[in-house]
């Protein structure tokens, strides 16, 4: 297999590690906006090699995978399925975009590309997805974070929140999960996996709270239906790379490329 990996950052890096040692994989192509990020990546493997654009690679491409950001992945998602090259994407959250999301997921169906998405830093998906397959009355998603995992954000910035200034668990957001991944989009994708398995992207909640006590990113997902109700806690180690990034959302990522490759569905 042949593989794509835009975005060199921590996921993308620690991705194209785990590639390079699986013996099914022949070529990695690297793709950054910075170039720097992946040409420093290359020396550190074996099968990579830096390329400018998905376009270069597509024809002898197998899979593209987005680690990059939800711009990233609404430019390339499209191009990738229109070859009928299958994609792997981690900022889910580009599908919010009910256009967009509609119309990719057509030309998908149509040209027989597949469009995988992980679980991310997330447990409890697989009870959402099955439990999808009949009448859910609600989904809850509460995410708990650090300072450091919330530095840097437009939305907090206009409203004169500095994350490392607050001293108690304070509230950040409560509201639908479509605006939560508008205005958190490099914090809360988990939050647009969970809407589109379960209710939608209006009807699951989000509440995202900014904790300086915490050293860790929670989530608690909490779901409501036929089946009954469930509620899982992921306590997640931040990425050493980033600490906005969750170290089992590029685990889930390793794994669903294992899947993928392998052609392997335990627990699906």
């Amino acid at each position: 297999m042949r593989i794509t990996i835009v975005g060199c950052g921590a996921i993308g890096s620690k991705l194209a590690k785990a590639a390079d040692d699986m013996p099914e994989v022949k070529r990695i192509y690297l793709i950054d906006l910075n170039r720097g990020y992946a040409e420093k990546l290359e020396k550190e493997l074996k099968k990579a090699i830096v390329v400018e654009s998905v376009e270069d690679e597509l024809y002898h491409c197998d899979l593209v995978i987005e680690a990059a950001s939800q711009d990233a992945a609404k430019e390339i998602l499209m191009k990738s399925v229109s070859r009928g090259v299958d994609v792997m994407m981690m900022s889910v959250g580009a599908l919010v975009d009910d256009d967009f999301r509609s119309q990719t997921f057509d030309k998908a169906n149509n040209s027989g590309a597949r469009i995988f998405i992980p679980s991310g830093a997330l447990a409890g998906t697989d009870a959402l997805r099955s439990a999808s397959s009949d009448e859910i009355t609600s989904v809850e998603l509460r995410s708990t974070k650090n300072p450091k995992a919330l530095a840097d954000i437009e939305y907090l910035e206009k409203k004169g929140i500095r994350p490392s200034e607050v001293k108690e668990s304070t509230v950040l957001y409560s509201g639908t999960a479509r605006e939560a991944v508008k205005l958190f989009p490099r914090n809360i994708n988990v939050a647009a996996t969970v809407s589109l398995l379960g209710i939608g992207f209006d009807k699951t909640t989000v509440t995202i709270i900014l904790d300086p006590e915490v050293k860790s990113n929670n989530h608690d997902l909490i779901v409501t239906g036929v089946f009954g109700r469930t509620e899982c806690r992921t306590f997640n180690v931040p990425s050493p790379d980033n600490p906005r990034t969750s170290y089992l959302a590029s685990l889930s990522a390793i794994s669903a490329l294992k899947r993928i490759i392998r052609n392997e569905w335990i627990g699906i």
